[in-house]
């Protein structure tokens, strides 16, 4: 008996454990610092090397610190700081495709000196490997082998491309401004797509300028940028499953500042980089059963798991919270502006057909005090919930959670008492592990199936299949069904079915 064995590829995800790493920065300023009022921070890997057992990778860090100078002056100072880690884990081979993020969970400034202010961050680093795996299956063309065969629906694995593109947007402020002092820019994914040989991926750019007018008051401006860009990837089609990252290369962020007749044009270039991953369901034969009419057979099975790429959600969300000075801290007496932003993501589940995402948004607040008539900071942090409807059907789904906090205000009331709102936009991505089975192998036990009838009478019960009564009686099916044409399969209630042998003499 010949069996022939063949293989097919299924594509699965495996999350890497998340770990903490310390990296310290530098970050220079050319001027004496009497005041820090602001840390933002954000980072990103740019490079990754896969080797067996190991990633290696690189990232930066890139700061916006907001601080006072010893003459009164506000400022900033934009520094990107590199630093290097990894990833050690044994299913790690050379090929594998890998996703990695990386978020600063914690910061402390060490020392401030007159040209370098010594920041020390804690890095929380996770990821996902993305592999494909072989399975086994076997086949046979022996007249005496019959098999049952069935067609199951598999992910696999297309590739991953990647590219950068520029958003750009202006803005004219209708007065004179003496300085911008702040120019942040983040993206949020909407929607991706997948198209012949491309994956379209739509979003928005969100920058933020922080402004000095000439009347000595400070303004904050929000200009929103929709795009929509198709990275080209070879093998997609309209039926594949993709994903879809996107960051700001902020260190090649240029925000430059015109003159115009009345008041200022602010013009924002902002490279994007966006990175895609495809996938696709295709349907495999496999045998599901299998027998020999002329013997017994040993049959194996071999289990896999592999991981479906479910569906995207997007939702845009509201937060608000509150925070009382201590009494050691001084009053406010006016809010000067919103220094900057931080955000973390610490938990996303799915529960009764909603995604929840839990986190915490963080505002420094700069706001003048008129008894000392100074500028101070306090940081606000706002623990927040946020859900929306979900529309993944995988029981435990892995959840991967991409946000932005914009449009951040903060009032005060009696001095003491400060009130945050802002807005988020939550880009959901969803996969599920799958396990399943198939035969991989066979091998005869015993040769020959002895027959003492010419006639053999059975009596098969309500529900079964013709399949089911022929691998009993180690005949053909074909056989069964045309030795009995008077019979409707599966049975609609018990039934004798009669079958015919040749005996040989």
């Amino acid at each position: 008996m010949a069996f022939e064995k063949n293989k097919f590829q299924v594509v699965k995800k495996k999350r890497l454990p998340k770990s903490d790493f310390s990296v310290e920065c530098n970050i220079p300023v050319e001027t004496e610092v009497s005041k820090i009022f602001s840390v933002c921070h954000s980072a990103q890997v740019e490079n990754a090397e896969v080797l067996n057992g190991v990633i290696n990778y690189n990232g930066i860090i890139d700061f916006c610190v907001l601080f006072q100078s010893i003459d009164g002056e506000i400022q900033t100072s934009n520094f990107s700081c590199p630093f290097t880690s990894k990833f050690e884990d044994s299913q790690i081979s050379t090929g594998d495709k890998v996703e990695i993020d990386v978020e600063v969970v914690d910061f402390s400034v060490d020392s401030v000196t007159s040209s370098n202010i010594k920041i020390t961050c804690q890095v929380q680093q996770k990821g996902v490997i993305i592999f494909c795996k072989d399975v086994e299956i076997i086949d046979s063309s022996d007249e005496n082998i019959c098999t049952k065969k069935e067609e199951i629906f598999v992910s696999t694995l297309i590739g991953e491309a990647s590219e950068v593109f520029t958003s750009d947007s202006e803005v004219s402020i209708k007065e004179p401004v003496r300085k911008v002092i702040l120019c942040d820019s983040q993206v949020s994914v909407k929607t991706v797509e997948s198209g012949v040989n491309f994956v379209s991926v739509a979003g928005e750019v969100v920058n933020r300028i922080l402004y000095l007018t000439e009347n000595d008051r400070y303004e904050t401006s929000y200009l929103t940028e929709n795009f929509k860009e198709e990275v080209e990837l070879e093998g997609v089609s309209r039926d594949s499953i993709s994903e879809a990252v996107a960051f700001v290369k902020k260190n090649q962020v240029k925000c430059e500042v015109a003159e115009q007749e009345k008041g200022v044009l602010v013009k924002i270039s902002v490279p994007i980089f966006v990175k895609v991953t495809a996938f696709e369901e295709r349907a495999v034969e496999v045998v599901k059963d299998i027998y020999s009419t002329s013997g017994d057979l040993e049959v194996s099975t071999e289990s896999f798991d592999m991981t479906r790429e479910l569906n995207h959600d997007y939702f845009e969300a509201k937060i608000d919270g509150n925070l009382t000075l201590n009494e050691d801290q001084p009053r406010v007496d006016k809010i000067l502006f919103i220094a900057g932003t931080n955000l973390t993501i610490s938990n996303a589940y799915v529960q009764n057909g909603e995604v929840f995402v839990e986190g915490v948004a963080k505002a420094n607040v700069v706001y003048l005090n008129d008894e000392e008539n100074s500028n101070n900071s306090v940081t606000m942090e706002v623990p927040f919930v946020v859900s929306d409807k979900s529309s993944v059907t995988c029981d435990e789904p892995a959840i991967s959670v991409r946000a932005m906090l914009y449009d951040v205000d903060v009032v005060v009331k009696k001095g003491r008492d400060l009130y945050f709102d802002g807005k988020l936009k939550l880009h959901i991505s969803y996969d599920c592990d799958e396990v399943s089975a198939v035969i991989n192998n066979a091998n005869v036990a015993s040769e020959g199936v002895e027959r003492d009838c010419a006639v053999e009478l059975v009596f098969a019960k309500a529900g079964m299949e013709a399949w089911d009564i022929a691998k009993h009686l180690k005949v053909r099916e074909e056989v069964l069904m045309l030795q009995n044409p008077e019979i409707t399969f599966p049975l609609q209630e018990d039934t004798n079915v009669v079958v015919y042998y040749k005996i040989s003499n």
